[in-house]
């Protein structure tokens, strides 16, 4: 037996469940490199902010079923001279790019987040919005609060729903409140909203999106998560399989239409999948190359692709063997993204935060080579 195989074969189940889909992975990688795979083209015109406006930094983007684009953006991050120009948090851009609406920032009956991270539109049409900031992050203009509430929102940007309060997380076990949410998806079949929690936690939080009760949780491998709360980012340095036992960032979450759960377990440049309930499927790492900041399916019926963004490009995944068959790296990118996202019509809608946004134009599957 190959040595690096029994060393995994003493360890976990999820260990030996990991190390089986590694070697199926590195027995794919010759066939991968002959597949057909989407192909995108720079959209430089894409969005047209109004002149009166400037946006901070871009964290995320949603969009509608009607293509519209929902920009969540910063804009305490805008320089002080332009901070009277700053548009409202949300803005929201037709399929062509042009201007529609905007909305965002406090008010009655909520609590606006300090510092926007994540957007998400269900299947109802209803926005949902969480934030990262931490009490003692030592950024200018923000509250010295915790963003531990998700807050939910129509496309018009009428409040609908708080759920967990601003600065009130116990941590890892809480059920009442999140902490830190990164991003948030909801699963039509089960009508269970699966959020990324994220930054302070580092679990996987399932509610029901219509009254906000809490259902389940679980962390890395499926084991219950321990608390390691701190405003810190800790950059890993050991991506060794199978890794550590707990989550990172819980960066991003995605929820097949097959009903598998799609997890970006940031730092340790790992993506790894479970069932509805949180049973350990398999994962995919990066290595020593930044790997899992943000997911999304390509819209076919059968999500074919998983897209996961790094640090200078992102990777396409082909999303049952979990094995990178390409990658994006077009300069219009702007890097690997902070979130990503993808229309009807496959393009691609990438944030990234301190540099700006863009979007890549489907063009269609690559000629097998």
């Amino acid at each position: 037996m190959n040595p690096r195989i029994a060393r995994h074969a003493v360890l976990t189940a999820p260990a030996i469940v990991l190390a089986v889909s590694l070697s199926a992975l590195s027995a794919n990688q010759a066939a991968a490199q002959a597949r057909s795979v989407p192909t995108f083209a720079a959209d430089p015109g894409w969005p047209h902010v109004p002149p009166q406006w400037k946006m901070g930094d871009i964290s995320s983007i949603a969009i509608d079923a009607d293509g519209n684009a929902f920009v969540l953006h910063r804009p305490r991050t805008l320089k002080p001279e332009d901070a009277s120009k700053a548009a409202p948090p949300v803005m929201v851009f037709d399929p062509n790019g042009n201007y529609l609406k905007s909305w965002g920032g406090n008010g009655p009956g909520y609590e606006w987040i300090q510092r926007e991270h994540g957007i998400h539109i269900d299947y109802k049409g209803f926005v949902w919005i969480g934030g990262n900031n931490c009490p003692t992050n030592g950024l200018p203009g923000l509250e010295r609060v915790a963003d531990d509430q998700l807050l939910k929102f129509t496309r018009d940007g009428q409040f609908v729903k708080q759920i967990g309060k601003s600065n009130q997380s116990k941590g890892n076990a809480d059920t009442g409140n999140f902490h830190r949410p990164a991003d948030a998806w909801l699963h039509p079949a089960t009508n269970e909203l699966f959020i990324a929690d994220g930054y302070g936690n580092h679990r996987v939080a399932v509610i029901d999106p219509d009254t906000g009760a809490f259902k389940r949780m679980w962390g890395a491998y499926g084991n219950k998560p321990v608390d390691d709360d701190h405003c810190d980012i800790v950059r890993r340095t050991d991506f060794s399989e199978p890794g550590s036992p707990q989550f990172s960032i819980v960066h991003a979450i995605r929820v097949s239409n097959d009903g598998t759960v799609y997890v970006a377990d940031r730092e340790f440049h790992r993506v790894q999948t479970f069932t509805l309930d949180g049973k350990f499927i398999k994962q995919v790492n990066g290595g020593n190359r930044a790997f899992a900041k943000n997911l999304a399916f390509s819209p076919d019926a059968e999500q074919t692709f998983l897209y996961v963004g790094g640090d200078k490009e992102i990777a396409i995944v082909d999303r049952k063997s979990m094995t990178i068959v390409g990658r994006i790296n077009d300069p219009a990118v702007l890097g690997g993204g902070h979130h990503i996202q993808t229309d009807a019509k496959g393009n691609l809608y990438v944030a990234s935060t301190g540099v700006g946004m863009s979007r890549l134009l489907y063009k269609g599957m690559s000629a097998s080579r």
